[in-house]
């Protein structure tokens, strides 16, 4: 086949180096390449590349014969040319106009990322630069100014002073530094820790990573001077394990694919990621939608021999990327970048260069900023060239790719001699600490993190009789300062279920943690306790601080909720025991209760007690193993939209609706007395619950109109063909709480309940158990109440 290649960069030069590699390429056509791109099957030309109609460089495809199209530089895909070459019916390797804005604006992709819960830095948008400037000067901390374009990978400011961040926003925005890009502005939290170059091949369903590529920035040694285009890279780095490869895939790659198909803008092509390696874990920086460059010149020679790059493009572009094969040696690479003196800024072109002689089959000169005049090879840009090699070992490769480039000459030659120092670093450190807890898997300085982070979560659940501060071997609770008297002691624990597995599918983990209180504390509550104190308890493979962090915010806001201190917690990495990205919560909550005010009064109950039901949320946190198993029989993804809420909303956020805490509407009713008995309606649902709570001579009647079916159950009815009586037994089916009252209290607990927006329905009544034909529970008209 004939491929066009659209670019005039090392990268360029790389991805045609690969091409001419495939047996199936008969001509590669690069519009417009440089000194480098020339050889067997290549044919430069010099057909202009322009928005907005591309119509020059579609005609010559055309007239060509060219099969695939693989645009090399951000700028074409943002403009659209995807969609030039789609209307002809020849294939681009690259993603539309609209999947490409992931690079066009970084507004859009925080944006994106916030909303499909992908893990990144906090961040606010301006355009106007008196608001931004505003918030910098009130800004806690250190933060990232970015212009929101495209910015040739230079719109971005690390200021360390003040002033010096509103001079970099000034240029940006009133300068004009960056042209149209700085029109809109991200100022972001600055990350620290290791940054990871992230590429995937992608059809907008599949996904396949290459190794992670670490770029080197900064114009001089020791990672010092101006910010450039990358003066060198390599690849496999070493800091990218195997296990946050597995964590990027998971909640990285695969959530951003599936997220911009759902979005209606499927992404094909190479996805790219600037991940940092944080102390609290993973974060995107930033995405490109493009291969990144010097990042290309080491990740292609990577490929293994039997990886055919024109065929994995070709496969890409047409969705059906899981049916080639795609692998990767068993190697290392390193690319070195020899620059003109002055870059990046301003530098005289045009000298001569002289390129060593190649005696290694595993060394490659990739030509960028080259140009044949008077048939001899000159400089025609800022990073002119680099030297990549591949070698067994990383530090050989290194050596390998620095001797190479030491030979290439021309006037003015710049290049750094520390490429590879971090993983250097790294390895000697690794090589010189012996084994550590670290290597089995386990993080005790992660496990340190997240303590200080989640410290003013857990604060803010202080409460009378209990300080909330963490840290130490054990919580203390004093009851006397909480005003019991003659107090009993309550206590529950529970879990969450396999609703964990909805949040960890999602990487939506905000709001588990309400629901491991809320399972708890309830079940304190119907024997009239109030919640004092909470504690957790975390596990998981590998501990990931931001997701744990995440779920204790969601503890600690529920037991703010509840009105219990949060005293104390356990965080257990345990490799082997729990597949990545898995964690499994649980909660022991102790509550108290004057003696004589301890629920349930059975004595007390008689026939003609009423039945109030308090609403519930939706599912609350049982029977999810039947709602997963109706998800995937109705063939939708939790990534889906929802069926049955508004269709900004996802299946599986809507599934996450936290169950409801019924602490602090109740407690004031049960303090008056006004309650004989309550029932927390969790697993079992209506027919297992009740009769827990009530003398075995009586049952109940329950009127299954007298409050509305929710429309989650109504869809897992109808999704599931679920019977009723198995909704019955599994699910709260809208009713969340009941109380067994006396029927002349009714209208003063509904007022009460109404005063704090509390819904509630009088939905039945106690009657003797031989009336009700020996059934505890009596269902009443549900084929008609619940008929869809």
């Amino acid at each position: 086949m004939n491929v066009l290649v659209i670019g005039n960069g090392g990268r360029e030069h790389a991805i045609v180096w690969s091409l001419q590699k495939s047996k199936s390429v008969k001509t590669i056509y690069i519009a417009k390449g440089n000194g480098g791109t020339v050889g067997p099957k290549i044919n430069q030309v010099t057909v202009p590349v322009a928005a907005p109609h591309f119509k020059e460089i579609v005609e010559f495809a055309v007239s060509n014969n060219v099969e695939l199209v693989v645009p090399g530089p951000e700028q074409p895909l943002v403009d659209g040319i995807e969609a030039s070459f789609r209307k002809v019916g020849i294939p681009v390797f690259g993603p539309s106009k609209g999947a490409a804005e992931l690079e066009g604006s970084k507004a859009f992709s925080k944006d994106f990322m916030a909303r499909h819960y992908i893990p990144t830095a906090a961040y606010k948008v301006f355009t106007k630069y008196e608001e931004a400037k505003a918030y910098i000067e009130n800004f806690k901390g250190k933060f990232v100014i970015k212009a929101s374009g495209i910015a040739a990978g230079k719109g971005v400011i690390l200021p360390e002073t003040l002033p010096e961040a509103i001079d970099g926003l000034k240029s940006i925005m009133l300068d004009a530094a960056f042209g149209s890009a700085g029109s809109e502005v991200v100022i972001e939290e600055r990350l620290e820790g290791e940054e990871v170059s992230v590429l995937a091949f992608s059809d907008g369903y599949s996904i396949v990573a290459f190794p992670g590529a670490q770029d080197h920035k900064r114009a001089l040694n020791g990672d010092q001077g101006l910010n450039t285009g990358g003066m060198g890279a390599y690849a496999p780095a070493p800091v990218y394990t195997t296990e946050i490869a597995e964590q990027v895939k998971r909640t990285v790659l695969k959530p951003t694919i599936d997220g911009m198909r759902r979005d209606g803008l499927p992404y094909v092509g190479i996805l790219y990621a600037g991940i940092m390696l944080t102390p609290s874990g993973i974060k995107v920086l930033e995405y490109n939608c493009r291969f990144g460059d010097p990042e290309t010149q080491v990740l292609l020679p990577l490929l293994s021999d039997s990886s055919d790059l024109a065929q994995i493009m070709l496969a890409t572009a047409t969705g059906r990327l899981d049916s080639v094969s795609i692998s990767f040696k068993h190697q290392f690479a390193c690319t070195v970048v020899a620059a003109s003196g002055g870059y990046p800024g301003s530098y005289k072109q045009g000298f001569p260069i002289t390129l060593p002689t190649i005696s290694n089959k595993d060394v490659t000169i990739f030509h960028a900023g080259t140009a044949i005049k008077d048939n001899a090879l000159v400089t025609a840009g800022g990073r002119v060239l680099s030297v990549t090699a591949v070698a067994e070992s990383l530090l050989d490769a290194i050596k390998l790719a620095n001797d190479y480039v030491a030979q290439v000459k021309f006037e003015g030659i710049h290049f750094r001699t520390d490429i590879g120092h971090r993983a250097i670093k790294l390895l000697k450190e690794k090589q010189s600490a012996g084994t550590t807890y670290a290597d089995a898997g386990v993080s005790i300085d992660a496990g340190n993190y997240l303590v200080e982070k989640i410290k003013p979560y857990v604060k803010a659940t202080r409460r009378t009789g209990a300080d909330a501060e963490i840290g130490g071997f054990g919580g203390v609770f004093d009851l006397k300062a909480a005003g019991y008297k003659d107090a009993v002691l309550i206590s529950g624990t529970d879990g969450v279920g396999t609703k964990l597995k909805i949040a960890q599918h999602i990487g939506k983990h905000d709001t588990i943690g309400i629901d491991l209180v809320a399972m708890s504390v309830n079940d304190v509550l119907v024997q009239g306790a109030e919640p004092l104190y909470f504690l957790d308890y975390f596990a998981s493979s590998k501990l990931e601080v931001d997701v744990a962090a995440d779920v204790v915010k969601g503890i600690a806001q529920g037991c703010i909720d509840s009105g219990c201190a949060l005293i104390g917690g356990e965080t257990a990495e345990m490799p082997g025991i729990y597949q990545n990205g898995e964690y499994d919560l649980a909660g022991f909550v102790v509550g108290a209760v004057e003696r004589e005010d301890i629920l349930p009064k059975l004595e007390s109950i008689k026939s003609g007690d009423v039945l109030l039901g308090l609403a519930s949320s939706g599912v609350h946190s049982n029977g999810y193993s039947l709602v997963r198993h109706v998800v995937a029989k109705s063939g939708l993804e939790f990534s889906s939209p929802c069926p049955f809420e508004s269709k900004e909303k996802t299946l599986g956020e809507a599934l996450l609706t936290p169950t409801r805490l019924y602490v602090k509407p109740l407690l004031p009713v049960i303090r008056q007395g006004l309650i004989k008995s309550m029932v927390h309606i969790t697993g079992g649902g209506f027919i297992d619950n009740i009769p827990r709570s009530l003398p075995k001579e009586f049952g109940v009647v329950i009127n299954s109109h007298a409050w509305p079916l929710l429309p989650v159950f109504k869809w897992i009815k109808q999704a599931g063909n679920v019977a009723n009586g198995e909704l019955a037994r599994t699910f709260n089916c809208g009713i969340g709480m009941v109380l067994v009252v006396e029927k002349e209290n009714v209208p003063k607990i509904k007022k009460l309940l109404a005063n704090v927006n509390e819904p509630c329905y009088e939905i039945g009544h106690v009657v003797d158990i031989a009336a009700n034909g020996g059934l505890p529970v009596k269902m009443v008209d549900m084929d008609a109440a619940w008929a869809l």
